[in-house]
């Protein structure tokens, strides 16, 4: 069983709840009416039941019985989401009216309902932006206590005949914060270790990446990242982590000894922080276009409650794997 097939098997027997505002994208019906037959969770779509049965009709999707489907417009629960909504919100100038308006928005009703523990999670994104995503779920779900601080990750699946190594590796942060600073950095590493180690259960060894290895190169943007191991270090000195390091010293043992990266982690990091979003993105999807990675994400981290988000060009399969992390993510945070 690998490292997928595990986060699987723990999301069905979870039994939580992850609601879906985009049932007018196909992609997200597909998934949510496999999601429900193979009880990975229960589902909720945010729309109208006519509209959902004639996209399933016009693309060949076999309907799940075991959805629900909640139409905002005459739900029971509406008024209580707008007050909510209203409380959270009245300080920036929101009125009653504003937000009686507001949580019939599908992705704002889908935050509403999570916040208010009617659902255990949110995944949207397959039909808007990151942008979009990440506002709403600040705004309304709001970031966990103690945490200043919301970043994003992929869970990359190495599990190809092709791949040397396989199992399961958590890049970040490649879908949110642009140009963190050392500070920023630290806090990305250790929230990373914290979701890597309750997907998979292994203990978490983080690299910290730069295009210098262990002061090969003498530069701010090194700098940078050395004064975040060393952040790290301080804040959570129970955890691996090394760098500044390239990323072959960071996978590869034989790498790692010849630039003098032997301990700790030896060339076997299985989190790796990029130190910026460009850097990020590039890298996770070269190993996913190129290296032929399965990509899981972007997740975020540091929500009180799982709100994630979805590539627009992701497929029906993208949004399965991404129910069944935030079911995970639900059970973790409860």
């Amino acid at each position: 069983m690998n490292q997928l097939e595990k986060i699987f098997d723990r999301a069905k027997r979870l039994n939580k709840t992850i609601i879906l505002p985009e049932s007018g994208d196909k992609r997200v019906v597909e998934a949510a009416c496999k999601a429900a037959e193979m009880g990975l969770a229960r589902i909720l779509l945010v729309g109208r039941t006519a509209d959902v049965d004639a996209l399933c009709q016009e693309n060949g999707i076999e309907p799940s019985s075991s959805i629900e489907i909640i139409d905002p417009q005459g739900a029971s629960v509406l008024p209580e989401l707008s007050k909510l909504y209203f409380n959270l919100r009245k300080h920036k100038g929101v009125t009653e009216e504003d937000a009686g308006k507001a949580a019939l928005d599908p992705y704002v009703f889908a935050a509403l309902m999570v916040k208010a523990g009617h659902a255990d999670g949110t995944v949207s994104g397959a039909a808007c932006s990151t942008a979009n995503v990440v506002r709403t779920a600040i705004q309304v779900i709001g970031a966990a206590p103690g945490s200043r601080l919301v970043s994003s990750f992929f869970l990359m699946m190495l599990e190809g005949e092709h791949h040397a190594k396989k199992g399961a590796f958590l890049f970040s942060d490649c879908g949110l914060v642009i140009d963190p600073d050392a500070a920023e950095l630290s806090k990305i590493a250790i929230a990373s270790a914290g979701s890597y180690q309750m997907l998979t259960g292994e203990a978490p060894r983080i690299a910290m990446l730069s295009f210098a290895t262990r002061g090969s190169a003498s530069h701010p943007m090194v700098d940078k990242v050395e004064q975040a191991v060393k952040l790290v270090k301080l804040n959570r000195p129970d955890l691996t982590v090394d760098g500044a390091l390239q990323f072959d010293a960071a996978f590869v043992p034989d790498i790692a000894h010849s630039k003098g990266a032997g301990e700790p982690l030896g060339g076997d990091a299985n989190i790796f922080i990029f130190p910026d979003l460009q850097s990020g993105n590039i890298g996770y999807k070269i190993a996913q276009r190129i290296g032929g990675a399965s990509a899981i994400g972007p997740v975020l981290q540091g929500l009180d409650k799982p709100a994630n988000d979805l590539s627009r060009g992701c497929s029906a399969e993208d949004v399965l794997d991404m129910i069944a992390v935030t079911a995970c993510q639900a059970d973790a945070q409860k």
